[in-house]
């Protein structure tokens, strides 16, 4: 345990604060005993607005030494927003999560992400194009963001990991809550790839329709440039959309999200971006060249030769576990 002792974890316990707040507190203080021997009034004053009731510390640093000895059992490790090894590109969205928890190891912050979402529900294209396009960004090195979903987020973690870069699934439940449950292992390629399992919720903390659209903002909060691959009208990925552009990331809709594909796949939620202006990505090729990539020609090569086959199969087994949008 750091000097800073059960600070972060009781900041993350602490009910009726929004993430805002609880950066605030982290920002304010550096130990658990200087937050611990506030007032209600003094903490008021440090968040910015009045509670609507207050707790009882002794409890919530009962409950703060459970949970370390849950994450410790775990293999549990967290990051708070005032610690080094916190994502800096997470710092600068407008609400950050005040603590990550995670499993492996955080992006390295000298590297741009790739953040990768779309419809539960894909079509074949759209299935074939997801996997295609992270693995060519894993081959030359560039990571993907997305949320271990059915569909285009599965393929998505697939590809990258099957091209050789470490991946980064964003959870709506803590890391020890794997959802959905059938992508275990798909979970664990993505730390055996280098990559992590992440998360702004406690251990233990199961999955809620609540909590997806919130770590949708984690998602393009880490990403250099988000692909919605493909999406109905009401899907969770336009929501990640949106955070991306209000986090002023570049935003992209992938070729195959807004052709005919000669089945009733619901994409007009992609259409529509496209109107408004979001610009199409073909292959991987295209953000080479919107990241100003040099990629050798040799390279190129093996990108357009390897890792195909087995797409088709991939997205056929993916047709059992598809589930309804949320």
């Amino acid at each position: 345990m750091s000097e800073r002792g059960l600070l972060d974890l009781i900041v993350a316990l602490l009910p009726g604060l929004s993430p805002i707040d609880r950066v605030c507190l982290l920002r304010e203080f550096d130990t658990e005993e200087d937050l611990c021997v506030l007032s209600k009034s003094e903490i008021e004053e440090a968040v910015g607005r009045e509670l609507r009731y207050f707790w009882n510390f002794d409890e919530v640093r009962i409950r703060a030494q459970q949970e370390e000895a849950v994450c410790r059992m775990r293999s549990i490790k967290w990051a708070s927003w005032a610690s080094a090894d916190y994502p800096p590109q997470l710092r600068e969205i407008y609400d950050p999560p005040a603590v990550l928890f995670y499993k492996g190891c955080l992006p390295n912050p000298e590297k741009s992400l790739l953040g990768i979402v779309g419809t539960r529900k894909p079509s074949h294209e759209a299935s074939q194009q997801a996997y295609k396009i992270a693995y060519g960004a894993g081959k030359a090195g560039i990571s993907v963001v997305s949320g271990l979903a059915y569909g285009v987020d599965a393929m998505s973690h697939r590809g990258n990991a099957d091209g050789g870069a470490p991946g980064y699934a964003v959870l709506g439940s803590g890391v020890d809550e794997i959802y959905p449950s059938t992508n275990r292992s798909l979970a664990k390629k993505i730390l055996d790839s280098g990559g992590a399992i992440i998360s702004e919720y406690l251990p233990g903390v199961c999955p809620s329709k609540w909590n997806f659209p919130a770590r949708n903002r984690i998602i393009s909060g880490l990403s250099r440039s988000v692909l919605i691959v493909e999406a109905p009208k009401k899907s969770g990925a336009l929501i990640t959309a949106s955070f991306a552009l209000e986090q002023g990331k570049e935003l992209w809709a992938a070729s195959s999200g807004i052709q005919p594909s000669g089945t009733l796949i619901d994409k007009t939620g992609t259409i529509k971006l496209y109107e408004d202006g979001a610009e199409i990505i073909y292959s991987e090729r295209d953000i080479f060249e919107k990241w100003n990539m040099e990629i050798a020609d040799n390279e190129r090569n093996v990108m357009n030769n390897q890792g195909i086959t087995g797409i088709k199969g991939l997205v056929s087994n993916m047709a059992n576990f598809l589930e309804i949008e949320v």
